[in-house]
């Protein structure tokens, strides 16, 4: 009867403690992962710009392919060996791997092995001294206990928290899905180190095409130069079309030094993305100019959920979360802790081996719930669901921004397309404005100034067209990037 009642007595104080710790209500967020069926309603009528909802996506292209500029190709291919930044990721992936290991192994029981020796002397007066004082009390036959006691053991201890609501299996779970964010975080950043190359590499090209340009504009404007100063001889112009004439040679060539710093800051900057130290950047910049994007596939929006690094990156982040809060829940609810240890112990070590006289073992179990403490757990746990829904919040902002992202890149390649062929006409015409200018004014028809004016509105054009055929290349790694290429083999 008594044993009955005392089941029954474990057995409400159980129900009460599970009752009595029940997590406050909070409402979770459910993030939105629906996207639109397709980028918008941009014109995309360009020859190099398919169809919107076709499934064929550029992402899906290996970098090395999609790139096809060998310089470009082997710079690419030395940073994702050298470069600093990115050998640092992977090491916080490596901590990340770690720390998955780490929860896992807390879900097994903890198992320790150890000697230990150890003297001990106990006063008269306490109750241990006046027991082993006490006449008969032998350590063996014929021998008292002595006043300074040895003691000498060897076992194993025992120490397990039984995972009764998943929270270790949980912790275990969330720290996969961080481990996982890391690793996208790795993805994320070798698609940007790899736009970043090619976007200053063709940077690079670009200069040295607007500094070749400069240098023929020099070579005419000189030629102009001299034909105004001839004409001066001849009593033609005054001293003011000389000087006018003059200024206008000496401000082009001052626009030389000021390319050549760009020229010399963009290659260092491609040293460092590279990982190395600065030295000469080996490139055909004469074939810039006739560098044609390729076709591009958008694919469909959803596409984004698999090739976007920073989605998939902050879906397992969200992932994590939940998991963060199931955790910080289950701390509301008793902890069933069972410890236990054998071994053997003796004042001899000659003993310490007998059995079963020098044998112990022990098992026990507690459960525990949580009573002072309570108002931190909720606290720690109203801050976990408040973290998870911020990270919904995020994962829909990040994938709202994918989006975006891409319909603006395809927007920008339809329109700097038309805009590179209407500045490639207006360079044409400037170009045969400078021939007539020049004749003009050979044969007096036409001001000086009017040539100047010619001359330069030409040197701008040209310079824009690069500019613009920048852009333009640009604009076609940045649509990769935004599409989630380039991470991977």
């Amino acid at each position: 009867m008594l044993k009955k009642t005392t089941y029954q007595s474990l057995i409400a104080a159980s129900l009460a403690l599970m009752v009595w710790a029940c997590a406050p209500s909070v409402t979770q967020k459910t993030a939105n992962k629906n996207v639109p069926a397709n980028f918008g309603s941009q014109d995309t009528a360009s020859a190099k710009i398919k169809n919107t909802q076709d499934t064929v996506n550029t992402a899906e292209v290996d970098w090395k392919k999609y790139f096809t500029d060998a310089n470009l190709v082997a710079l690419i291919d030395t940073a994702l060996q050298n470069n600093q930044e990115l050998n640092i990721m992977l090491y916080e992936i490596n901590i990340a791997q770690a720390e998955v290991r780490a929860r896992k192994g807390r879900i097994f029981p903890t198992v320790d092995v150890g000697v230990g020796a150890s003297a001990e002397k106990v006063g008269r007066n306490t109750r241990f001294g006046a027991i082993d004082n006490t006449p008969g009390v032998e350590i063996e036959p014929g021998k008292s206990i002595p006043e300074v006691l040895p003691d000498f053991m060897v076992g194993a201890s025992l120490s397990w928290e039984v995972d009764i609501w998943k929270k270790l299996r949980n912790a275990k779970r969330a720290a996969v899905h961080r481990y996982l964010a890391s690793v996208e975080g790795r993805n994320f950043m070798i698609t940007n180190l790899v736009s970043e190359i090619a976007s200053t590499y063709y940077e690079l090209m670009a200069l040295d095409n607007q500094l070749d340009i400069l240098k023929k504009n020099i070579a005419i404007q000189n030629d102009a130069l001299k034909t105004v100063r001839m004409e001066k001889q001849s009593a033609k112009v005054t001293e003011l079309a000389v000087r006018r004439f003059e200024a206008q040679v000496y401000y082009t060539q001052s626009l030389q030094f000021g390319i050549q710093q760009k020229i010399t800051e963009t290659e260092n900057k491609l040293n460092f993305l590279v990982g190395r130290y600065p030295k000469p950047i080996t490139r055909n910049s004469a074939s810039f100019i006739n560098i044609i994007p390729d076709t591009i596939h958008a694919g469909v929006p959803s596409q984004l959920l698999q090739n976007r690094y920073d989605v998939k990156k902050a879906e397992e982040q969200l992932e994590a979360a939940k998991l963060d809060v199931k955790v910080a829940k289950a701390n509301f609810y008793p902890v069933l802790r069972i410890t236990g240890g054998i071994g053997y112990e003796a004042f001899n070590p000659k003993l310490v081996i007998s059995s079963p006289e020098s044998m112990l073992f022990s098992l026990g179990g507690t459960l525990v719930a949580p009573l002072i403490n309570r108002a931190e757990i909720k606290a720690m746990y109203l801050g976990a669901n408040a973290k998870q829904v911020q990270a919904a919040y995020n994962y829909e902002r990040t994938l709202l921004n994918a989006y975006i992202e891409v319909a603006n890149q395809l927007a920008k390649i339809n329109n700097l397309g038309k805009s590179y062929e209407l500045q490639a006409l207006q360079v044409q015409a400037l170009n045969e404005s400078v021939t007539i200018s020049t004749g003009l004014f050979a044969s007096a028809r036409a001001d000086y100034m009017e040539v100047l004016l010619t001359q330069r509105d030409a040197l701008e054009s040209k310079m824009e067209l690069i500019e613009t055929k920048k852009n333009q290349i640009n604009a076609m790694v940045y649509f990769y990037r935004s599409l989630g290429g380039g991470w991977k083999k």
